[in-house]
């Protein structure tokens, strides 16, 4: 299993480039090889987030594009950026209707403007502190995949994202169940790779790039070149 995961992760690389997640809306680069939004990618940059308000911007990033698109949420954080509340104590003490105003293009916005000040005094009380993933589950509106997105990309912790591409992917190519929990998956790929934040980092959001061409229309897969990897 280690091979397929491995050599997975080689062809993906080598067919798409490093991706330079996760996106900060004021930094001053792009890739342009991606599919979607190109701005604020940092490729080959992995000493990002330094500052307290670019991890801060990744978490509210991190809850915004739960159930919808990237491009939806970067709108969501544009219109953040314009009130001037990319900075905790700030967004705090917007009133809730300008903030739900402001994130009504990432949708669920009753839901996501109490996640967002949920997540935000749990930031403060951190006092700089990284969290553990335990602490972060226990914040309203933070599941799995916001957890260990968080992790890896505001705090640069290896922790291994999983979302439902990696499932719709890894078991059309027969490599898992359909059904496989979240924990399982996450371990299956932890399991078989080096312990090294580039290749988590690098690895999730290729998945993401991946399925983005041939995963978003059914039937899935349709043409993967991953199959050669398989020889299937």
């Amino acid at each position: 299993m280690q091979n397929i995961i491995i050599e997975i992760y080689e062809k993906l690389y080598s067919s798409y480039g490093p991706q330079g997640w996760w996106p900060l809306i004021n930094l001053d680069s792009y890739n342009p090889n991606k599919t979607g939004a190109v701005r604020g990618y940092h490729p080959e940059n992995y000493d990002l987030p330094r500052k307290r308000n670019d991890i801060y911007e990744i978490i509210l990033g991190a809850i915004l594009t739960q159930n919808t698109s990237w491009l939806q949420a970067e709108a969501a954080l544009f219109n953040l950026n314009e009130l001037n509340v990319i900075e905790p104590e700030k967004l705090m003490h917007i009133p809730y209707e300008t903030l739900k105003s402001a994130i009504r293009c990432a949708g669920f916005l009753n839901q996501k403007s109490i996640y967002l000040r949920e997540i935000t005094k749990f930031f403060i009380d951190l006092n700089g502190r990284i969290p553990t993933r335990k602490e972060l589950l226990a914040v309203k509106g933070v599941g799995n995949e916001t957890a260990d997105s968080i992790l890896l990309y505001a705090y640069k912790q290896p922790e291994f994202v999983v979302d439902a591409y990696t499932k719709r992917i890894f078991s059309h190519l027969g490599i898992v169940e359909e059904n496989i929990k979240y924990m399982d998956l996450k371990k299956l790929f932890e399991s078989n790779l080096p312990r090294k934040l580039p290749v988590y980092n690098e690895y999730h959001a290729l998945i993401v790039e991946h399925a983005k061409r041939y995963y978003n229309k059914k039937p899935y897969g349709l043409n993967d070149p991953l199959k050669e990897v398989l020889r299937v």
